[in-house]
C-alpha cells in the first residue's frame, strides 16, 4: 500500500520566499497540468527546509482539480519494503502493476536508491509504462542525483532530463513570514520584535525555527502573558543573522544557472521563462505568458509585455484587496480562477462591482420623535403594537401595516425602525419608501445590477416600507416585493409598511401581495385608538389572528368574518388559503378530527 497524502500541506500553507521561489513555482506548474512540464520535477534540500511539503502539495493541488487521475505517493523506504515483500510473496506482478498504473508518482528520499538494484529496475519500469501514457514524476532527495551513490546511469539521464531545483535555508524575510503563519495558526500573537529576533536566529531549518516558535507559544499558552523580545532571545540564546540581501535581485541569482535546464539562455524567451516561474511561485496563472512563450515578441517589445502582465496582476491584487475590505466572507473571494488569472481582469472587476453592490450600506430611517413622544395615548394600538415589535416580542404583528395620516404613519414607522437599531445594534435597518423601492429597481436593471440589488436587500433584518401604495400599478417592483417579503419573513426580519387606506382598498396592487400585507396587523389611524375591522388581528383572541379551528365550529366563525365585508371579504374571496398565507396563522391549534 502506497501512503497517504498529509492534508495541512497545501501551497496554500507553504511560506514562498526566496531561497525556495524556483521550486515553488515548478511544483505549482507540475500539479497544474502534470505530464506536460518539468518531467521530472527533482527537489532537493537539506532536511527540514520544504520539500516533503512541496510534494505533499503537488498531490493535492493535482487531487483537487485532477480529481480522475490516479496519484501515488510513497518515500523510498517504504517503497523498497514493498519491493521486498512482493518478491518474498511471489506478488510482484501485483506490486508492479499498482505502482505502474499511477498516473502521478510523487516518491520521496530518493537517497535512499543507492546501491539498490533491484529497486532502481522497477523504479526503470515504472516510469517507462508512465512515459507512455503521459504520467508525471515528482521526486524529493536530500541531495541532487549526482551525489547519490551507485546510481543506475539510465536514471541519473532521466533526473537529468527534467527541471531540478533545490530548496536554500530560508532568508530573513521567509523566515519571519513563517514565524507570523505558524503563530496565526496557534491563534497567537507574538510581543513587539520576537518575529524578527526569531527570523534573525541562525537557524539551520525551518523545523529548528519552529521548535524555537514553539517554546515561545507554550510559554505565553501556559502563562497567558506574551514573551518579550529580550525574554526570547535568553530563552533561545539566538544568534543574530543580521544579513538582509535583495529578494529579487537574489532571486534572479538563484536561477540564472536554473533557467538554462528549461529554456535556451538568452532573449525574450529566457525574459518570459523568468516571469512564469517567478509568477508561478505567486500563484497567479501564467496563460497569458506561456502563449507568449509560444511565439516570443520582440526583445524591444518583452519589456511592455511584461509591464503591462505585471500591471493586471497588481490591479487582481486591488480587486481582491477591496472584495476583502467589503465583505470578508464574500464567496467570490474563492473564485481564484478568476482572481489570480491576468488574462480575467475584467471579470474579476465584475465581481468586485457586484460585492459593492451588495454590501452599499441600505437607506437609514429619518430623525424624528420616539414612539412616547408622538400625538398619541400610549394606549393607542399602533403605539403599543409598534413598541412590541421594536422589543421582538410582537411577532404575531408582522407585517405591521398602518394607513390613514400618512405623515403620521411615517413618524410611527420611522420611530420603530429607530427603536429597533437602537435594541439591536448588529440588526441592518432599510428605509426604502415605495418610490424609492421602485426607483432603485429601475436603476439596478439598467446597470444590469438586479442580482446584487436583490442581495443586498435580503440582508436586512428590518424592511421598512412608507407609501406602499406608490407601487400600485407597477408589475416588476410588485413581483420584486413579494418574493423579498416572503424570503425576509422566512428569515425571520421585522415588516413595516405604510399607505393611505387598507391594503383591500389599493388599486392596482396585486392580490398576492395585498393577501401578504394583510397577515399581520392592519391598524386604522383615523379610528378611536386605532381600532377597526382590520385591527382585529391585533388582539390573540380575536378573529383572524387565530381561526380558532378546535374552539367553537369553525363555519360559525368563518360566516361571521365574511359577514363583515371590507378586507375580510377581499380576502376571502380572492387569496390562495395555504395555511401559512392565514392571517396569524402561528395561532391557529391544528387539533386532529376537527
Amino acid at each position: 500500500m502506497s501512503l497517504e497524502l498529509d492534508p495541512r500541506l497545501t501551497f496554500e500553507s507553504f511560506i514562498v520566499g526566496t531561497s525556495n521561489r524556483l521550486a515553488a513555482a515548478a511544483a505549482r506548474r507540475v500539479a497544474d497540468t502534470p505530464g506536460s512540464a518539468y518531467n521530472p520535477l527533482f527537489l532537493y534540500s537539506a532536511s527540514g527546509l520544504g520539500k516533503t511539503h512541496l510534494i505533499m502539495a503537488i498531490g493535492q493541488h493535482t487531487r483537487t482539480i485532477h480529481p480522475d487521475l490516479r496519484i501515488t505517493y510513497d518515500t523510498m523506504e517504504h517503497l523498497v519494503e514493498g519491493v521486498m515483500s512482493a518478491i518474498r510473496s511471489g506478488q510482484r506482478d501485483a506490486f508492479r502493476e499498482r505502482v505502474h498504473a499511477a498516473d502521478l508518482l510523487l516518491l520521496d528520499d530518493i537517497q535512499f536508491l543507492a546501491g539498490r538494484r533491484a529497486v532502481q529496475e522497477e523504479l526503470l519500469r515504472a516510469w517507462d509504462g508512465m512515459a507512455s501514457r503521459g504520467g508525471q514524476v515528482v521526486l524529493a532527495s536530500d541531495r541532487p542525483p549526482t551525489e547519490i551513490d551507485e546510481l543506475d546511469d539510465r536514471l541519473l539521464s532521466r533526473f537529468s532530463g527534467g527541471l531540478i531545483a533545490d530548496l536554500a535555508p530560508p532568508d530573513m524575510e521567509t523566515r519571519a513570514a513563517i514565524v507570523r503563519r505558524k503563530a496565526e495558526e496557534r491563534g497567537q500573537a507574538l510581543g513587539d520584535g520576537v518575529t524578527e529576533a526569531l527570523a534573525r536566529g541562525a537557524f539551520a531549518n525551518v523545523r529548528e525555527l519552529q521548535g524555537a516558535l514553539n517554546r515561545i507559544l507554550a510559554i505565553q499558552e501556559l502563562e497567558g502573558r506574551q514573551v518579550s523580545m529580550e525574554e526570547a532571545g535568553r530563552l533561545l540564546g539566538l544568534a543574530l543573522d543580521r544579513r538582509g540581501p535583495d529578494e529579487f535581485g537574489a532571486f534572479l541569482t538563484e536561477i540564472t544557472g536554473t533557467i538554462g535546464q528549461v529554456v535556451s539562455p538568452g532573449g525574450s524567451e529566457a525574459r518570459l521563462a523568468e516571469a512564469i516561474l517567478r509568477w508561478e511561485g505567486e500563484g497567479f496563472s501564467t496563460r497569458l505568458l506561456d502563449e507568449a512563450l509560444a511565439s516570443p515578441p520582440a526583445e524591444a517589445e518583452v519589456e511592455a509585455f511584461l509591464t503591462g502582465f505585471t500591471s493586471r496582476v497588481e490591479r487582481l491584487r486591488t480587486v481582491a484587496r477591496l472584495i476583502r475590505e467589503a465583505d470578508g466572507d464574500a464567496p467570490e473571494l474563492a473564485r481564484t480562477e478568476v482572481l489570480r488569472d491576468p488574462a480575467r481582469v475584467a471579470e474579476a472587476e465584475e465581481l468586485l462591482v457586484a460585492v459593492q453592490a451588495r454590501t452599499r450600506p441600505v437607506p437609514q430611517p429619518p430623525p424624528g420623535p420616539t414612539l412616547a413622544e408622538l400625538p398619541l395615548p400610549a394606549t393607542h394600538l399602533a403605539v403599543r403594537a409598534g413598541a412590541a415589535v421594536a422589543q421582538g416580542t410582537g411577532d404575531r404583528y408582522v407585517p405591521y401595516f398602518l394607513h390613514g395620516d400618512r405623515e403620521l404613519a411615517e413618524r410611527i414607522l420611522a420611530a420603530v425602525a429607530r427603536e429597533i437599531a437602537e435594541l439591536q445594534r448588529g440588526l441592518t435597518v432599510a428605509w426604502l419608501p415605495g418610490r424609492e423601492f421602485a426607483a432603485e429597481l429601475v436603476d439596478a436593471l439598467g446597470h444590469d445590477g438586479v442580482g446584487a440589488w436583490r442581495a443586498r436587500l435580503r440582508r436586512v433584518g428590518v424592511l421598512v416600507m412608507p407609501d406602499v401604495d406608490e407601487l400600485a400599478g407597477t408589475e416588476a417592483a410588485q413581483e420584486e416585493l413579494f418574493h423579498l417579503f416572503d424570503h425576509l419573513r422566512r428569515a425571520g426580519a421585522r415588516l413595516l409598511f405604510s399607505a393611505a387606506g387598507p391594503p383591500a382598498s389599493i388599486d392596482g396592487l396585486e392580490d398576492r401581495l395585498r393577501g401578504r400585507l394583510e397577515t399581520g396587523l392592519v391598524v386604522d389611524l383615523a379610528a378611536p385608538g386605532g381600532a377597526g375591522v382590520e385591527a382585529r388581528s391585533a388582539e390573540p383572541e380575536a378573529v383572524p389572528a387565530g381561526l380558532r379551528l378546535g374552539a367553537e365550529p369553525a363555519q360559525r366563525e368563518v360566516g361571521a368574518l365574511v359577514g363583515r365585508g371590507g378586507a375580510l371579504d377581499h380576502w376571502f374571496t380572492s387569496r390562495e388559503k395555504a395555511l401559512w398565507d392565514w392571517p396569524g396563522h402561528q395561532d391557529i391549534p391544528l387539533e386532529e378530527g376537527e
